[in-house]
């Protein structure tokens, strides 16, 4: 993806691309592209989970996740903190709606047991890795949710002016069709004042040679 091996049409592809599309390259792993620049940096495993999330539900799952980790960064040694049941209800539907949370968890060190997530005691969530990381996920969602609602605005423009574009077209057919059809044969106009007329007679048309 240098900057040589991309034609300057290809980022204007890309940056009018719908959100989505560029999610899509963040799972790929990349964190995001500027004109005539190699590729910014690399996500990591974490980042890639935290960006698989749906769009609708990110939001909600980034605060479940924060407060999680939380508790167990202000609690380190608290064992209740350190354990998560697959089974409650809350977590349950979040894992329903986004599997890849499972995976976030994971990657923070969370250790599956059968329907329990475990954190090992030698696993230390940080705050300005783990919460930080969290944080800048919820900030990265934002913008996403953002572009996506510009997007659709702008989308939505589009339909319109190609309604009206339409309606235009339309209208015109049926006054076209309101008129009838457009006769070209030779049919013999009456013009305002006759002297201005050049007839055949005026140009020998139609006269004998004899002057007769």
């Amino acid at each position: 993806f240098g900057s040589r091996a991309i034609r300057r049409s290809s980022f204007g592809e890309f940056f009018s691309s719908p959100p989505s599309f560029h999610r899509l390259v963040c799972k790929m792993g990349y964190a995001g592209y500027a004109p005539g620049n190699r590729v910014a940096e690399a996500l990591t495993p974490l980042q890639q989970a935290l960006r698989s999330l749906p769009l609708e539900k990110a939001q909600e799952i980034l605060e479940l996740l924060e407060k999680v980790t939380r508790n167990v960064v202000r609690n380190p040694g608290e064992e209740k903190f350190r354990s998560l049941k697959l089974t409650n209800r809350k977590i349950a539907a979040s894992v329903a709606d986004a599997p890849s949370m499972v995976d976030a968890l994971k990657d923070m060190g969370w250790v599956q047991e059968g329907e329990m997530l475990v954190l090992p005691p030698s696993v230390r969530l940080a705050h300005e890795v783990h919460v930080v990381g969290l944080i800048d996920a919820k900030d990265w969602w934002k913008k996403e949710a953002e572009n996506e609602k510009r997007w659709q605005t702008r989308a939505g423009k589009l339909d319109d002016e190609q309604k009206e574009i339409i309606q235009k077209m339309e209208l015109d057919r049926k006054e076209k069709e309101a008129e009838g059809p457009v006769l070209h044969g030779s049919v013999a106009k009456r013009l305002r004042d006759g002297s201005n007329i050049m007839r055949a007679g005026d140009v020998g048309i139609g006269k004998s040679s004899g002057g007769g």
